[in-house]
């Protein structure tokens, strides 16, 4: 695969404002990194995919109105797909544009960090691709776990990098990846 590098934006959308979960100060931080990434990948040409996570019914419905880029972040992607699935590969028709586009690494963004962007590089990475994975331009939320115990939002995301560092992907910060882009 080439070096060509493009910047995946995971359901940055506002289906995740309507949850009880939302944290404007959390979200707050993470829109502000996410925006410096997106805009430092316009400055640089790279392209930006948007992925929109759709189901059939409920607040990631299309018929909904929340499917949606999430309020507070200016985003015009190159491409969007919409994905039923937690990978942004699976059930789109994003590998078929990375290869058509000689995309040889991804940097992968948004929401959440444990979910759609950890399977996103998981998936990338058994593909192939090289990965940046740029856990300061994710959000995520505290979650509970089957014990009652209460993992934050922090927890969350030093577990991310410690499963994916090295093995999946290369840690970045958003300036860290846009210089390697």
């Amino acid at each position: 695969m080439s070096a060509a590098t493009a910047l995946i934006v995971v359901d940055a959308q506002d289906s995740f404002r309507q949850r009880a979960s939302w944290d404007p100060a959390v979200a707050g931080v993470y829109l502000e990194r996410q925006q410096a990434l997106i805009d430092g990948a316009k400055a640089r040409g790279l392209p930006v995919v948007q992925i929109l996570h759709v189901e059939a019914e409920g607040l990631f419905s299309l018929a909904s109105g929340h499917v949606r880029t999430v309020e507070g972040l200016s985003l015009t992607p190159d491409v969007v797909f919409h994905k039923p699935a937690h990978s942004a590969l699976a059930g789109t028709g994003l590998l078929v544009w990375l290869i058509r586009n000689r995309i040889g690494k991804i940097i992968v963004s948004g929401i959440r960090t444990e979910q759609c962007c950890e399977t996103t590089t998981r998936h990338a990475s058994d593909l192939g691709f090289a990965v940046d994975y740029v856990t300061e331009a994710t959000l995520t939320f505290d979650m509970t776990d089957r014990h009652g115990r209460v993992f934050t939002v922090d927890e969350i995301k030093v577990r991310t990098e410690l499963v994916l560092h090295e093995r999946f992907a290369r840690i970045a910060t958003v300036e860290e990846a846009l210089e390697a882009a």
